[in-house]
């Protein structure tokens, strides 16, 4: 499995169009191999029924969490609005959330999940609502951390949509920090990113916020 990642990526295309990462049948025995190898260390019974293809499916299981490597084509589309030009023509907040989201921490490889809300003030173009669900789990189905999520999600829809400013919540759960570590049992750590008119505008901030059950 090849994985690219951001910063590989300069250009909008090569983030959304999609890339595929192809595995032989060679490569997946050999990595089948090194995860049985792994997970009878650990103390798991291979020479069971129940158990003896889990290195093959937690293989997929993690091919199929790390999709977004592969892109979204279908949020290069976006819609024009009825304001042609002047940086004074404002449409009003739009807020999407909460969406759900599954990733991988990059740390340890063990899950976080949790909850984005995106909210931006769109310019020349917009985007329909469903797209922002999927911007959001494009990035959250990499190794990734919480903090870069919501950053890569905020500046992607400033190149997508040029719009006048973007705000990005994220509230999530670590499994690193409740399996192991310091064994929190509900820790929420929660993050935001600001772009264009968020960042000088405490006033929309605390409205956005406000929205999301949030106080800034």
């Amino acid at each position: 499995m090849t994985a690219k990642n951001h910063d590989e990526d300069a250009d909008l295309n090569g983030l959304l169009v999609q890339h595929t990462r192809p595995v032989t049948e060679e490569q997946l025995r050999t990595f089948e191999r090194y995860l049985g190898e792994m997970f009878a260390a650990m103390g798991l019974d291979l020479d069971r029924p129940a158990t003896r293809t889990t290195p093959r499916r937690f293989l997929r299981a993690m091919f199929d969490s790390t999709e977004g490597y592969e892109g979204d084509p279908k949020l290069l589309t976006a819609f024009d609005t009825e304001c042609h030009g002047g940086s004074d023509c404002q449409l009003s907040q739009v807020i999407e959330g909460p969406i759900t989201f599954f990733s991988l921490c990059e740390h340890h490889a063990l899950p976080f999940y949790g909850r984005v809300y995106i909210g931006y003030i769109g310019h020349e173009k917009i985007l329909g609502l469903s797209k922002l669900t999927r911007l959001a789990r494009l990035y959250a189905k990499r190794f990734t951390v919480q903090e870069r999520l919501g950053q890569q999600v905020a500046d992607t829809l400033v190149e997508l949509v040029q719009p006048h400013g973007v705000g990005v919540y994220v509230e999530a759960h670590h499994i690193c920090t409740q399996m192991r570590g310091v064994r929190e049992t509900l820790p929420l750590t929660r993050t935001t990113c600001w772009r264009g008119r968020y960042e000088s505008d405490a006033a929309l901030r605390s409205e956005f916020l406000a929205m999301c059950g949030r106080q800034e």
